[in-house]
């Protein structure tokens, strides 16, 4: 089973007190609705310092310790995934359980990740319903500085995503997993995991009831690792 350490918690009160807000917690979206800073529990560090075993690349993004702006939401948003189904293209992982992903557990012990198969492999979970989704936070394995490779997530109605696929990130700029070339830069993994803004150029939330993750491998070897999986969203109207 996964450890149950207490996470530090990055909420509210504590990024105001950091100076972290981006914007008041107060401010208003654009329908008028109030705005707030999504709260994300993150677990402890596994390591400390700027890697130096990651040569830099001009597809690597720049890595920094400073703590991560808060991004703002409509009051109400909450992590839709917590506990929700998972399925995979590897449905026997090499180490874990499936159901490890959204679990809620962030920590990047030993017992707390789901090994998958080498390769191209995707993670997908039903959110049970129609969402509107404004964020997604991803834990591959922290528990040193890795870059997975072939980062792509996507959302969509459709649970065998052949059809209304809205992609909301894409760091495949080599088209290694023939979904498109992306266009953002790959990262180095740690504590805080990744916050993925999944709205539009309007601002306005991506709608959808699956969420697949892809990855390809990473620096370390050619498994693929989760710790957590986060949704940030409001059901559907």
């Amino acid at each position: 089973m996964k450890s149950r350490v207490t996470g530090r918690m990055v909420g509210i009160a504590g990024l105001a007190a950091l100076g972290l807000l981006c914007g008041s917690a107060a401010a208003q979206g654009p329908a008028g609705g109030k705005l707030v800073p999504l709260e994300i529990k993150l677990p402890k560090p596994l390591f400390q310092g700027t890697p130096k075993n990651i040569p830099s690349s001009p597809t690597l993004e720049k890595y920094n310790e400073k703590p991560r702006a808060a991004m703002l939401a409509p009051e109400g948003t909450v992590n839709l995934a917590l506990h929700k189904k998972v399925t995979s293209s590897d449905s026997q992982p090499v180490i874990g359980e499936l159901t490890m992903i959204t679990d809620g557990d962030k920590e990047g012990d030993d017992g707390s990740f789901v090994e998958i198969a080498p390769e191209k492999q995707w993670v997908q979970i039903d959110l049970g319903a129609p969402a509107d989704v404004y964020a997604v936070v991803i834990w591959h394995y922290h528990g040193e500085a890795r870059v997975y490779h072939g980062v792509v997530v996507q959302v969509s109605d459709d649970p065998n995503f052949a059809q209304n696929v809205k992609t909301v990130f894409n760091n495949d700029f080599a088209n290694s997993l023939g979904l498109g070339a992306g266009k953002q830069l790959e990262y180095i993994e740690d504590f805080r995991g990744k916050l993925i803004d999944a709205r539009d150029a309007a601002g306005q939330p991506v709608r959808g009831r699956y969420v697949r993750l892809y990855s390809k491998g990473n620096t370390s070897n050619d498994l693929n690792h989760y710790v957590e999986v986060e949704v940030f969203g409001k059901a559907a109207p």
